[in-house]
């Protein structure tokens, strides 16, 4: 037998729905224009310059942006062509390649945390308190768990091909 929602259940349902539809839209419209960037493009730079030597496998990359290959490789490639992104073979694998974030990648993101951080304060951070956000981050966090494939893989897949 179906469970059906309650109407607390219902509404906040609903609310969630229009936050995860209506705030990555607007962080990518304000990046887009302030910074002349997407937000998924922002992503990658930011993945990057977390990552050892600025640089990662791409097919790891596509599993931190939940992203499949194809979809990556066009953004990176998109990069590339701007300057921000350099594309690597991979000395051990031929078929695989690494994205590696330039100096100019570098100082484009520099430039361009502060406009994506006051959005994300703007929209969410200081809408709530600090203990409803720390409340909204252990909650996302678990159901993000919950979402995730067991081994560890994301949505991008796993076939090993970049």
């Amino acid at each position: 037998m179906t469970r059906w929602l309650s109407d607390d259940e219902q509404a906040s349902w609903r609310a969630w729905i229009a936050v995860s539809l209506l705030l990555p839209d607007r962080l990518s419209r304000d990046l887009s224009e302030q910074a002349g960037i997407s937000l998924p493009d922002y992503e990658i730079l930011v993945y990057l310059s977390e990552a050892p030597g600025r640089r990662l496998r791409m097919s790891e990359l596509a599993d931190r942006t939940l992203s499949s290959r194809s979809r990556l490789s066009h953004q990176v490639d998109r990069l590339s062509d701007s300057g921000l992104v350099d594309r690597q073979p991979c000395s051990d694998d031929r078929r695989g390649s690494f994205a590696v974030l330039t100096q100019a990648g570098w100082d484009f993101l520099v430039a361009t945390a502060p406009v994506h951080v006051e959005s994300v304060r703007e929209q969410l951070v200081d809408v709530l308190t600090p203990e409803e956000f720390a409340e909204f981050g252990r909650l996302c966090a678990k159901v993000a768990d919950r979402l995730r494939p067991a081994g560890g893989e994301d949505c991008a897949g796993s076939d090993g091909r970049e």
